[in-house]
């Protein structure tokens, strides 16, 4: 039985996705899916997944051979387990209820083409922390660092894998700093802005894993016109006016 603040999503016609209170999903999860753009071929994983937002993103419009969800909260892997069940995806993709440092055992080593994340973006010791242990750690690094981030992708991926995150542009400087050290090499940024003459709200990052240097600034992805109506590029990704709600609810 579903809890009171449990309830469903729709992500498409005949797919839904569990969420509540303190997992949720925002337009960066949405804007991350689709950076990664995993081909059918690709093993994927997703760190600190939540509720199993991107893979099942992953899964309505890419279709990759496999996908695993690493989480650290029992209540969002209870919650992905009940989609799974939900839309009869067993065996589609795979929840791992475990530490993102301590995968050691418990997935392969060198073996995925794409591992994403979509990190807390505060650092301890700014802003104000939540009482709730599962909105604590959603949004400041007290369990995942961007150094643990980078070290749990680069165990994962094999050679030349890419490694997909996003954060806030104050960031950037430490993204670029915790692949290298773990022998990601930064490959291409792009560029999220809210709308047109905005500074950016957001930075996605692809790193490949034992590349040579050699760096590329995408085009930006602008939200919004001027009037606040989507771009066409929004429209797309978001695909229904209920996502226009997330644009101003991110973590």
């Amino acid at each position: 039985m579903a809890s009171r603040d449990e309830r469903t999503e729709d992500l498409a016609k005949n797919l839904k996705i569990y969420v509540s209170d303190a997992h949720i999903f925002t337009s960066d999860a949405i804007i991350l899916a689709d950076f990664c753009a995993p081909r059918h071929k690709d093993k994927c994983c997703d760190l600190g997944t939540g509720n199993g937002i991107i893979p099942l993103l992953w899964l309505r419009d890419f279709q990759p051979k496999e996908i695993v969800g690493v989480e650290l909260s029992e209540s969002a892997v209870k919650l992905m387990h009940k989609t799974i069940e939900l839309n009869s995806l067993e065996g589609a993709f795979t929840p791992i209820h475990c530490d993102l440092r301590d995968l050691k055992g418990v997935l392969p080593n060198e073996y995925y083409d794409v591992v994403s994340i979509n990190p807390p973006y505060k650092k301890i010791g700014t802003g104000i922390v939540n009482e709730g242990e599962d909105y604590k750690n959603a949004r400041h690094e007290f369990t995942c660092t961007l150094d643990d981030a980078a070290c749990a992708a680069a165990r994962l991926l094999k050679f030349g894998g890419k490694f997909c995150i996003c954060q806030r542009p104050e960031r950037l400087p430490d993204i670029f700093a915790a692949m290298r050290k773990f022998k990601i090499e930064p490959k291409s940024m792009r560029e999220v802005i809210q709308r047109l003459g905005k500074e950016p709200s957001l930075v996605l990052v692809e790193g490949k894993k034992g590349s040579a240097p050699g760096f590329r600034i995408q085009p930006p992805l602008i939200l919004e016109n001027t009037n606040g109506s989507y771009t066409p590029e929004a429209e797309q990704l978001f695909h229904s006016y209920k996502y226009k709600e997330l644009l101003h609810n991110e973590v």
